[in-house]
């Protein structure tokens, strides 16, 4: 069973996001190499328009309900709205500058 795609594809089917992340955060944690449990979830999706952040986490811990219940041990969330997301990063946080690992001339 893979946990973090049954996230993913019920927050999509709920939230139908703009913007979805999960992360198994598992392997930062002690628990055996290869564990799903626990997450980070970077969600944007016009129904959190109006609504204070514990209203957005409530309904999120609603959807996975069964995983929290049964599987997941920690789940880290960060909701937003299309505009707060916007505002926050202009679309998606910009990637790390390459520091030009691959331009390396082979001797």
């Amino acid at each position: 069973m893979n946990i973090q795609f049954n996230i993913e594809s019920k927050l999509i089917e709920h939230f139908q996001p703009a913007h979805l992340e999960v992360v198994n955060e598992s392997n930062q944690h002690n628990v055996p190499a290869g564990s799903e449990t626990h997450f980070k979830v970077v969600l944007v999706t016009p129904k959190f328009d109006g609504t204070r952040l514990i209203s957005r986490h409530r309904a999120v811990n609603a959807v996975l309900k069964d995983e929290l219940a049964n599987q997941i041990h920690a789940l880290a969330l960060h909701t937003y709205t299309d505009s707060e997301w916007q505002g926050l990063y202009g679309g998606a946080p910009a990637s790390p500058a390459c520091r030009g690992g691959m331009n390396k001339k082979a001797s």
